[in-house]
């Protein structure tokens, strides 16, 4: 097959992981007798502008990072014509690829490069800015932002480090959220716009949501007291937190949301957005090279 690739590599990303992983993903591609080259970025904007020149040179645009830059590069890629993303997972969460089917080893990922198919999936969009897995707010955005300014050695438990230290001086919110025309206004902690499954580094907050399906499962979660929410956090790692009568899950493809005080919306591990906002599906909007199979 004739595949050139653009590797796309985040020199930060889960702490360095990818630059660690970077000399067994080349030598892997090498291997594979898969043509690429390697760039690295200086920020989000520039992979994608790196994305979307490998598109115009008819290469696939392969994100070697979290999940970060993998919905910096959606974003660049949606709807451009011929273009396709691939995915090495390099960061703390690589929650992409736990939705998606692609290894969690940055080295087994490789062979899907060499040998996956081309897949059309959706994306989300919120007032114009894609992103590929969840987008999240109330609890969320706390839990979020001391994620982001946690230190790197946790790994992947850092989401659940953020969510503990978030707990602490959380107060319940007034969300009102209109889902395809049905308006509904609940007091609770957080309301989620899922694309993809899973998010927070293995927290499959909708097991039932669909890269394909046109829709986003629309997830929230109304006022408990603390101390229920704690104990069904560990649920949310098997997605059986659903079974909760406090968590409610309905689909669409539009959702407006707005909240009684200001929030950030967080989406693919960084801030998109403030409330209110405009949440959409893009039902196949861009190709992604995915493992053979059925998903």
């Amino acid at each position: 097959m004739d595949r050139r690739v653009a590797l796309i590599v985040n020199p930060s990303s889960g702490g360095g992981r990818a630059l660690k992983a970077l000399p067994r993903v080349e030598a892997r591609l090498r291997e594979l007798g898969v043509p690429f080259r390697t760039e690295p970025t200086r920020s989000l904007e520039h992979g994608a502008e790196l994305a979307r020149a490998a598109a115009q040179a008819g290469e696939v645009a392969v994100a070697l990072s979290g999940d970060g830059l993998v919905g910096a590069l959606a974003g660049a890629l949606r709807g451009v014509d011929g273009a396709v993303l691939g995915v090495v997972p390099g960061g703390r969460g690589n929650d992409f690829c736990r939705s998606s089917g692609i290894p969690q080893d940055p080295v087994a990922a490789c062979d899907v490069l060499a040998h996956g198919v081309e897949r059309d999936l959706d994306v989300g969009d919120v007032d114009g800015r894609t992103f590929i897995g969840i987008a999240s707010l109330g609890f969320d955005s706390d839990a979020n932002r001391i994620a982001n300014e946690a230190p790197a050695r946790l790994g992947n438990l850092v989401y659940v480090y953020g969510a503990l230290r978030a707990l602490a001086a959380w107060k319940p919110a007034r969300f009102t959220i209109e889902v395809d025309g049905a308006t509904r206004t609940f007091s609770g902690w957080s309301v989620a716009a899922a694309n993809a499954s899973a998010y927070g580094g293995g927290m499959f907050l909708a097991p039932g949501a669909s890269l394909r399906d046109g829709l986003l499962d629309v997830v929230t979660t109304a006022d408990i007291p603390k101390r229920r929410f704690a104990a069904s956090l560990p649920k949310v790692f098997k997605g059986t937190h659903v079974d909760e009568p406090s968590v409610d899950v309905v689909r669409g493809r539009e959702i407006r949301i707005s909240a009684d005080r200001p929030f950030t919306v967080y989406a693919d591990g960084d801030p998109i957005g403030e409330l209110p906002v405009v949440v959409r599906a893009v039902p196949a909007a861009l190709k992604v090279l995915l493992p053979e199979g059925p998903r």
